[in-house]
């Protein structure tokens, strides 16, 4: 089998979507099929915060944490091309999704209420989600955020099969949308 990259990717690709839509998962395999690194927004966030995301919330509140994590996705969008997980809120944050959108190909995962309930419901590193009926908290925050993370360049369903056909999916996606982009032109 040849390990080379399908094809090159001359920007960032960013995935964007709910808790529980993918993003690692199929963040990790993207990267090591397009042969680009990895990177997690939150581990970045928390890293360069000195804590957890839910120390940091809890400590400075939301709109500060949305203004540190504008911080590093900036950053990160300035380094050379690479696969960039991003937490579910980030895209939400307007500036942030111009950001995005001006230096990333933006991928959304979408998924279905069951799937995501089944893959977060095992977690217990999720706060957000102890703030009431896991299931409904998940149903609201699609209503809220599905109409913007629907301004992504791409969308993939991310459903219950195996990770490595999302991630297939995925790259036939970009494939087709970078070949519909005029060479070095952002979205």
């Amino acid at each position: 089998m040849d390990a080379s990259p399908p094809f090159s990717v001359p920007r960032t690709v960013a995935l964007v979507g709910l808790m529980g839509a993918g993003k690692s998962a199929i963040g990790k395999r993207l990267a090591v099929r397009l042969g680009l690194p990895f990177v997690d927004a939150d581990d970045e966030i928390e890293h360069a915060a000195g804590c957890t995301i839910g120390e940091f919330f809890e400590k400075y509140g939301e709109a500060e944490f949305r203004a540190g994590e504008r911080r590093v996705i900036a950053r990160l969008l300035d380094e050379p091309p690479h696969v960039l997980s991003t937490g579910g809120g980030a895209y939400m944050d307007a500036e942030t999704r111009a950001l995005m959108r001006a230096k990333a190909v933006t991928v959304w995962l979408r998924a279905d209420l069951d799937v995501l309930f089944d893959r977060v419901r095992r977690r217990a590193h999720r706060p957000l989600l102890r703030q009431g009926d896991p299931k409904e908290i998940l149903g609201n925050l699609m209503t809220q955020r599905y109409p913007v993370y629907a301004e992504a360049d791409i969308v993939v369903d991310s459903t219950a099969q195996p990770a490595d056909r999302t991630t297939e999916q995925t790259i036939e996606a970009l494939r087709t949308y970078l070949q519909t982009q005029p060479t070095g032109t952002p979205s």
